[in-house]
């Protein structure tokens, strides 16, 4: 019988069972330090472009766009650190594991991307996954790549 207490926690890293035979090769963890990285630009272009639309409406407190641009991120960031720094992803020689019960099989991945530090998975059907805050988004895309076309699980 299932238990009767519904759990709110999101799961971090991968809780699918491994089959028979199958056995994991490699890790993509958040990266604490391009976590940071990459909301610090997110905040100089945040406090850039407040500034930018307070001088396009002829607004004479130009500044104050900054410090709401720069406040805004920042709660954000602080927000989801310790949720975002905890995700981690596991490929298996045949599939790629992600947060909770999600499960890729390597032969359904029809592309990889990547964008600044995120790593994109798009499965045959369409459906889209996010590595984010890798430490070398090119080095993950080449490892699951690689994995994909039997050549480095």
């Amino acid at each position: 019988m299932s238990d009767p207490h519904i759990s709110t926690r999101t799961p971090f890293a991968p809780v699918t069972e491994l089959e028979p035979g199958e056995r994991v090769v490699a890790a993509f963890a958040a990266d604490r330090a391009t976590y940071w990285r990459e909301n610090a630009w997110l905040a100089a272009l945040a406090m850039a472009g407040g500034m930018g639309i307070l001088w396009a409406l002829g607004n004479e407190h130009v500044w104050t766009g900054a410090v709401g641009g720069l406040f805004a991120i920042a709660v954000r960031a602080l927000y989801l650190a310790s949720d975002e720094t905890k995700m981690r992803w596991d490929m298996t020689n045949r599939r790629l594991l992600g947060p909770g019960t999600r499960a890729i099989a390597l032969k359904n991945i029809a592309a990889v991307n990547t964008l600044f530090s995120a790593v994109q998975i798009v499965t045959v059907t369409g459906d889209k996954h996010l590595l984010k805050y890798q430490p070398d988004a090119k080095a993950a895309k080449t490892r699951i790549e690689a994995a994909k076309t039997g050549g480095g699980a």
